[in-house]
């Protein structure tokens, strides 16, 4: 099986952040649509329970990256009291449909969207109380490289929270969901995006992740610590978290 550094959008000879950021620029118009779609609306209970989980901790400035169009940083802001949100990914076009809908949700005060790499994150080490990444590392050019930026950014004692799409292990369950992720999912991303190639490329990310122990361990060589998984939906979602020393 590829690496998930080696799955890209269109094809084998330029990066993938540079395809990702093309990949995502094309498909915002139809982003929200498909993710409820996809997920029969069940991704929100998805990022419910994550900020459910981060909002223990009570954290003062959270960084969201791979912020997209800003549906996990507004259900932060708004379930976490007095909490700042910085949101970041590579598509302006996906920040600027997460920036209408905070000033319309009147999070502007509270939600910070700008495009960065989170390769290369802009900010200090120790800035934040808490990272967040929802459906994107599974994107990212180098899965370790981000990790240890994520880690460097965290405050001592604070907390990654990853939410990813996953393989089910289950022999009903498995079968079922490589027809609908191969097949299904697909087709529907054809019939409302532009971009043909996007919804291929989702299916074929997920099955190349890292998964279950072996991205605890990713995490934890990244310098973070106490790495758990929470199963979700048979599978098909995992909530990984992991602490700084």
């Amino acid at each position: 099986m590829d690496s998930p550094e080696k799955i890209k959008p269109y094809d084998a000879t330029r990066s993938k952040t540079e395809q990702v950021e093309e990949m995502f620029d094309a498909i915002a118009p139809a982003y929200d649509f498909m993710n409820r779609a996809m997920t029969f609306g069940i991704d929100k209970l998805w990022r419910a329970k994550a900020v459910r989980m981060v909002g223990k901790s009570s954290p003062g400035a959270i960084l969201d990256v791979a912020t997209g169009t800003g549906d996990l940083a507004i259900k932060l802001a708004r379930e976490i009291p007095g909490v700042h949100v910085t949101g970041i990914d590579l598509s302006e076009q996906m920040l600027g449909i997460g920036r209408t809908k905070i000033e319309k949700a009147g999070l502007a005060s509270r939600i910070k969207m700008c495009k960065a790499d989170c390769l290369a994150l802009p900010f200090e080490g120790s800035s934040f109380d808490c990272v967040t990444v929802a459906y994107g590392v599974r994107n990212f050019e180098n899965l370790a490289k981000g990790y240890r930026e994520m880690a460097r950014v965290l405050r001592p004692g604070g907390m990654l929270c990853v939410i990813e799409l996953s393989m089910p292990q289950g022999r009903l369950v498995n079968p079922l969901y490589r027809f609908y992720s191969g097949t299904v999912i697909p087709a529907v991303g054809r019939l409302v995006s532009s971009d043909t190639s996007a919804y291929s490329y989702l299916p074929a990310s997920i099955a190349a992740m890292p998964q279950g122990r072996r991205m605890l361990e990713i995490m934890e060589e990244a310098g973070l610590e106490k790495a758990s998984l929470l199963p979700l939906t048979f599978g098909t979602c995992a909530i990984y978290t992991a602490f700084k020393p």
